[in-house]
């Protein structure tokens, strides 16, 4: 039967898998060649293509952790760069050729490969849509074609879907993007000079966060190495498992020994894109290594 843990052990699986877009150099040659210059300009522009050219406020709002600011330096300015067309066109071309330097052509035309599209599709068919918008907009594009598209396609329509389950979970606590930062770092899970870099939070926004949970009683305070406080633990292992459950129903549609099979065919995908150099140690996605 399958588990909220069967959702988080296939998430970290195919993660890597689907982060080839944001960290493989063929991604960003791809980027750069439809116009879109520097790793945050391709990293908006081909996530949020799917939605069309939305602007900022639509791209804060569905991506949730990012400041702002940070996303409005961006957008809606990529879309002068390149279409939203261009830029799936693009996403797609950097992922084939990363793809194909990663796992290799034996790979590409292997059963295994094939096998693992029809999987992963399979369970991505079964995405529930309503509140998803994320995860609706890449349900919607057209298939790409080759197995290893097909497959990349599907386990980024599944890990949206999962990232708009998770910002659910955080809504329904009153939780915004700083402070699931914030949380994160106090339960060890990330470092917040990188978080703060990454995400675009500056010190006023990240201190206001602590503080804001320090008066929930969830920080011990709201200096910089404040602790979780029990009620806090509770809350973040609360949103973690509503994260997991709201992630279960495609993998349910699949199946247990799909999913079984899924897993045991991503194993040696990830391996192979972790020992490549191109999923980051300590990346901001917060992805937990699988058992």
């Amino acid at each position: 039967m399958t588990s909220p843990a069967t959702a988080r052990l296939l998430w970290s699986l195919g993660e890597p898998f689907h982060a080839l877009t944001y960290f493989a150099e063929e991604a960003g040659a791809a980027f750069a060649a439809a116009g879109l210059r520097g790793f945050w300009a391709g990293y908006f522009a081909g996530r949020a293509a799917p939605l069309g050219a939305v602007g900022p406020a639509v791209v804060t709002a569905t991506f949730v952790n990012f400041a702002p600011g940070f996303v409005a330096r961006r957008v809606p300015g990529v879309w002068e760069q390149a279409s939203p067309a261009a830029a799936l066109d693009a996403r797609l071309a950097g992922v084939d050729a990363a793809v194909r330097r990663v796992l290799g052509e034996e790979w590409i035309t292997s059963a295994d490969a094939v096998e693992a599209r029809e999987l992963a599709s399979s369970a991505a068919a079964a995405v529930d849509l309503p509140g998803r918008p994320l995860a609706a907009a890449n349900s919607a594009l057209d298939g790409p074609g080759e197995p290893h598209l097909v497959l990349w396609q599907a386990l980024t329509t599944l890990r949206e879907h999962r990232g708009d389950g998770h910002t659910v979970a955080l809504v329904q606590r009153e939780v915004d993007g700083v402070q699931a930062h914030v949380l994160a770092v106090a339960a060890g899970r990330s470092d917040r000079a990188w978080l703060q870099k990454a995400r675009g939070w500056d010190d006023a926004a990240w201190d206001g966060a602590a503080a804001r949970l320090a008066d929930r009683g969830w920080l011990t305070g709201a200096e910089p190495d404040a602790e979780l406080t029990a009620e806090g633990l509770a809350m973040v292992t609360a949103i973690e498992a509503d994260t997991d459950r709201l992630a279960l129903g495609p993998w349910q549609a699949l199946g247990a020994a799909g999913c079984d099979r899924l897993a045991e065919l991503l194993r040696p995908v990830r391996r192979a894109v972790v020992t490549a150099g191109v999923w980051p140690a300590n990346n901001p996605i917060g992805v937990p290594d699988p058992d």
